[in-house]
């Protein structure tokens, strides 16, 4: 039976794990789940204590009420001058600041993050999104790199992430001209993986699904695909050797091969690393 792992109360930010399965909500839903300094905080201090638990499985992002995110909302962050300041400056044992750790801090999870988006998924919002590793959305979800408006551009690792979905013809005409586009054409351009009506029961089960595969094979995944994307082939090819190693030799992998021979549902233990 089912029954809550751990629940946290991050002022507008929300986790509650069932089964080894977070679902982190953004919940200021009167404020299209808009960011203030203290949920980019709150995002990052969430992403690193879930780091922790090596019985996770996968990580759903959503949001509450009528919208994924509609961005930083600049009339709140602009009141306290001070802090922006300080939360601009990189962590140099991390190479982040707090914009961009609120989003790259799920990057370094070593496990699935599927961001399941309706409504608004705006500037910041759209940034925390594409930090996921795949992107639920409904068809009808809006999709902008809202920053040039502001005159500004995107800040919280939403380049990086940009350049490693789409050619960068498209990744410029989005952050040049803020146009906002639908989830299907989200869909068509790369930026999200697949579309539903009802994303956060669709990311749900695409979690459920991944738990049916060896914890350790799919940090190892993820890290190789993280690490290596824009690397070279000698290098990609050092860490694949690295990471096959390591998995030959783990327990889940033994699990894994027994269990896909005895066509029967494996039980994992806790993530090696």
């Amino acid at each position: 039976m089912s029954s809550p792992l751990e629940s946290r109360d991050n002022s507008h930010v929300t986790c509650t794990v069932i089964d080894g399965v977070a679902h982190v909500r953004l919940a200021r839903p009167e404020k299209l789940n808009a960011l203030t300094l203290q949920i980019l905080d709150d995002l990052a201090a969430t992403a690193r204590t879930l780091r922790r638990d090596r019985t996770l499985r996968a990580v759903v992002l959503s949001g509450e009420g009528d919208a994924f995110c509609a961005g930083l909302d600049f009339a709140h962050v602009l009141k306290q001058p001070a802090r922006v300041v300080t939360s601009f400056v990189p962590r140099p044992w991390r190479g982040t600041n707090t914009f961009q750790e609120a989003c790259w801090a799920w990057r370094r999870l070593p496990v699935p993050v599927i961001a399941a988006v309706h409504g608004h998924c705006l500037g910041g919002g759209l940034q925390v999104a594409l930090a996921a590793d795949f992107r639920v959305a409904t068809p009808d979800s809006q999709w902008s790199v809202l920053e040039g408006k502001w005159g500004i551009i995107p800040d919280m690792s939403g380049v990086r992430s940009l350049k490693e979905l789409v050619g960068i013809d498209v990744a410029k005409k989005l952050t040049m001209t803020a146009e906002v586009v639908s989830g299907k054409e989200a869909r068509d351009l790369g930026l999200v993986t697949s579309l539903d009506s009802d994303p956060v029961a669709a990311a749900l089960e695409m979690a459920e699904h991944l738990k049916g595969r060896s914890p350790d094979q799919l940090a190892a995944a993820k890290r190789l695909f993280d690490d290596t994307w824009t690397a070279g082939p000698r290098y990609t090819f050092f860490r694949e050797r690295v990471e096959q190693a390591w998995l030959l030799a783990a327990r889940n992998t033994a699990v894994a091969r027994k269990a896909a021979f005895a066509r029967v549902v494996p039980e994992f233990g806790p993530r090696g690393r």
